[in-house]
């Protein structure tokens, strides 16, 4: 006889416990920690430090260039044109007695010819003209390492020179013209003077006597 659906159901229920049962077991033993266990250590995640900023950068000073000492030859050469200076602005007296002191100095140092040079060319006559021509190329036949850092400086003295010579001689050209013009015209004078003394001469002369009278 075939068994009934209530005893089938039975059967099942009762495998099913004996399945499950094991099961709830290991998860109770696995869930509840043995007694006098102690709890596991917590893990503490502590935050790194932040990183430091920076202290603020200080701002560049600017430092002041340093003044460095002229070379040897800009020296001579300031020094030059600062007595060029000073000599344009003496008056005639002290610049005859600086032309003296200077011509007696005149080989003492390598500047002397060229301080000469613009010394001369300040009392705008021709002779003193020729003169400072002739220092300024005298110096310029120098090529020694004393007078090199000059040389610039006395070549513009040097064209500045022959310019005033060319005008001097220009000027006395005109000069002589002129002074040619007022001889020949001194002479004409001389020579109308001359006519008309005779011109007078000849009026106050008593008239000649007729032929009839004479008679």
């Amino acid at each position: 006889m075939p068994p009934s659906l209530s005893s089938t159901r039975a059967a099942r229920r009762q495998i099913g416990a004996m399945v499950l049962a094991p099961t709830a077991l290991l998860v109770a033993c696995i869930g509840t920690p043995p007694a006098g266990t102690p709890p596991a250590p917590v893990a503490v995640v502590v935050p790194a430090p932040l990183p430091l900023a920076p202290p603020p950068a200080e701002p560049l000073r600017e430092t002041a260039p340093q003044a460095r000492a002229p070379a040897p030859e800009s020296a001579q050469l300031t020094q030059a044109l600062a007595y060029a200076d000073r000599v344009q602005r003496m008056p005639p007296a002290e610049l005859t007695r600086e032309i003296a002191r200077l011509g007696e100095a005149e080989d003492t140092l390598a500047a002397s010819p060229l301080h000469l040079a613009l010394a001369l060319a300040q009392t705008r006559q021709p002779v003193d003209t020729a003169r400072a021509l002739a220092q300024v190329q005298r110096l310029l036949g120098h090529n020694d390492t004393a007078t090199q850092p000059l040389q610039p400086l006395a070549r513009l003295l040097e064209a500045r020179l022959l310019q005033q010579r060319r005008l001097e001689e220009q000027l006395e050209r005109q000069a002589q013209q002129l002074r040619d013009a007022q001889r020949r015209n001194d002479q004409l004078n001389e020579r109308l003077e001359a006519v008309r003394a005779i011109e007078r001469s000849m009026t106050a002369r008593p008239p000649a006597p007729a032929a009839s009278e004479v008679r």
